[in-house]
C-alpha cells in the first residue's frame, strides 16, 4: 500500500498501537494492522533460530508475536517497550535468544518500521506521547521524547511531530460535540494515566492552533501494567512464596517476585546463576510446594504466561465479580481464587492516586469539579469499573462518555495530522 499524501498518525501504546492514514472518503481512517483488527499489540517476538533478512533478526509482531510465545517457540517476547523510553536501558543490548543481541532502541525502531510499512511508508508523522513519560523528571522526560523521535527518524520519517495522547482523545470527542464544553479527558492505558482539561466545540474544530483551548494537562506513570503487577503479587505470587516466612523465621526474599511481575524484567529471572541460586533456597520455604512452583516458573520460563494470567484475572474482576485463576500448567489442579476485595485492596493506592491526579488537573486550570461538563474515558484500562466509577463520583455534574478504548487516541492524532499536513 502506498500513501500518496505522505503522512500518518501513530498511537504507539504501551500495550496496543494504532495508525491513521489519509482517506479520500472519510478524511482519515485507521489502518487494518492485522486481519480485521485496527489495533495491534505492542509486542515483538524474536525467534532464536532463522536467518537474518534485510530488516534484521527473524521476528513476529503483534498477535503473531504473542502467539509464537504461547506456542512455545524458542526466542524472546518483548512487550511494554514504551516503558524503557527515558531510561538508560534504551542504549543497552539485551539477549533475544539464539546467542543474538538487540539494542532496545533497535527493538522500538523495528516495531515503528512495521507500523510505517503498514501505513504505506509515509515520510511525515504525528506521534502520540503521554503527558509524562517519566514522572517528576523533566530531563528524562525530554530524553524519552527525543529517543522516540530518533527511533522514528531511523526508520524513514523525516518530519516527526508530537501531540499529547489525551489531547488527541479530546479531538476525537470534539467530533460529537454540539456545543462548547469543558471536557476532562482520561486516557488510562497500559503505562500512564494522562489527563487533559480541554475546551472543545464545533466552532473550534478547524483551528490548527489549539494551545489556548488546553486548560491543563497532568499525568502519572501508573496504569494497566501496574494494576497487573499488583494483582499478580497479591493474588497469584503468594502461592509461590511471596511474603512467605520460612522455618528460620525469615521472609523469603521478595526481589524475584517483583521482577516476575514486571514485564520488561521477567527475562532477568531466567539467568542461569539466578535460577541456580533459587534452586538452592528450598530451605527458606516452610511450604516446599511454593518453592517447587517457583522453580517450575523459572526453569520452564513461564513468567510471561503467569503475568498474562494476572492480566486476565484483572479483566475478569473489572466488572465487579470474584474469579479464579487456573494455573494447572504450573501444578496440576492448581486453581487460585481471586476476590474483588483482594483486587480492590491491591489496587486501592494506585486508583486513589489516579483519581487524585484527575482532580489536580482541574485545579491546575483554576476550576472546580462542578465546572467540568464531561468526562471522556479512553485507553484500555478504562474498562476497570472500579476506576471509572470512582472517578465519576468526584465529578457528579459531568456527563460520562466512553470513547473507543483502543482507538480514540489514534483517531484524534489522525485529525491533528490532517490539520498539520494536508495540502502541504
Amino acid at each position: 500500500m502506498n500513501n500518496p499524501d505522505g503522512f500518518c498518525a501513530i498511537d504507539f501504546g504501551t500495550s496496543n498501537s494504532a495508525v491513521a492514514v489519509p482517506d479520500a472518503a472519510t478524511g482519515m481512517r485507521l489502518v487494518e494492522l492485522e486481519p480485521s483488527q485496527r489495533t495491534m499489540p505492542t509486542a515483538v517476538f524474536y525467534f532464536a533460530e532463522g536467518p537474518h533478512d534485510a530488516d534484521g533478526p527473524p521476528r513476529a509482531f503483534g498477535r503473531a508475536a504473542v502467539a509464537a510465545y504461547v506456542e512455545g517457540h524458542e526466542g524472546r517476547l518483548m512487550r511494554s517497550m514504551k516503558s524503557i523510553l527515558g531510561s538508560p536501558l534504551i542504549d543497552q543490548t539485551t539477549d533475544v535468544g539464539g546467542g543474538r543481541g538487540a539494542k532496545y532502541s533497535d527493538i522500538v525502531s523495528g516495531y515503528l518500521k512495521r507500523l510505517r510499512r503498514l501505513a504505506g511508508e509515509p515520510e511525515r508523522a504525528v506521534l502520540g506521547r503521554p503527558v509524562f513519560f517519566v514522572d517528576g523528571d523533566p530531563v528524562r522526560d525530554a530524553a524519552a521524547q527525543a529517543q522516540l523521535e530518533g527511533c522514528a527518524r531511523a526508520v524513514g520519517f523525516r518530519d516527526v511531530q508530537f501531540q499529547y495522547e489525551p489531547i488527541a482523545a479530546a479531538f476525537d470527542f470534539e467530533q460529537q460535540a454540539t456545543r462548547e464544553q469543558i471536557v476532562l479527558v482520561a486516557d488510562i492505558g497500559g503505562g500512564t494515566s494522562d489527563f487533559s482539561l480541554v475546551r472543545v466545540g464545533p466552532e473550534r474544530m478547524q483551528r490548527l492552533a489549539r494551545r489556548d483551548d488546553i486548560l491543563a494537562s497532568h499525568g502519572v506513570h501508573i496504569a494497566g501494567t501496574d494494576f497487573d503487577r499488583h494483582i499478580e503479587l497479591a493474588g497469584l505470587l503468594q502461592a509461590f512464596g511471596y511474603r512467605a516466612t520460612g522455618p528460620n523465621g525469615r521472609e523469603v526474599p521478595s526481589g524475584i517476585f517483583f521482577d516476575l511481575a514486571t514485564w520488561h524484567l521477567i527475562n532477568t529471572c531466567y539467568a542461569p546463576l539466578r535460577v541456580a541460586e533459587w534452586r538452592g533456597m528450598k530451605s527458606w520455604f516452610a511450604d516446599v510446594r511454593q518453592h517447587a512452583r517457583l522453580m517450575t516458573v523459572l526453569e520452564e520460563r513461564l513468567g510471561h504466561e503467569l503475568a498474562a494470567r494476572a492480566e486476565g484475572a484483572k479483566i475478569a474482576i473489572s466488572g465487579g465479580a470474584d474469579t479464579t485463576v487456573d494455573l494447572g500448567h504450573i501444578e496440576r489442579g492448581l486453581v487460585l481464587p481471586l476476590s474483588e476485595k483482594t483486587a480492590v485492596d491491591a489496587l486501592r493506592a494506585d486508583l486513589d492516586r489516579i483519581i487524585a491526579t484527575a482532580h489536580e488537573t482541574v485545579a491546575l486550570a483554576g476550576l472546580q469539579a462542578d465546572q467540568v461538563d464531561a468526562l471522556y474515558f479512553t485507553g484500555g484500562s478504562t474498562g476497570l469499573r472500579l476506576l471509572v466509577d470512582g472517578m465519576a463520583a468526584g465529578f457528579p455534574a459531568a456527563a460520562r462518555v466512553t470513547g473507543d478504548r483502543f482507538a480514540s487516541v489514534a483517531t484524534g492524532l489522525g485529525l491533528h495530522a490532517q490539520r498539520l499536513f494536508a495540502g502541504h
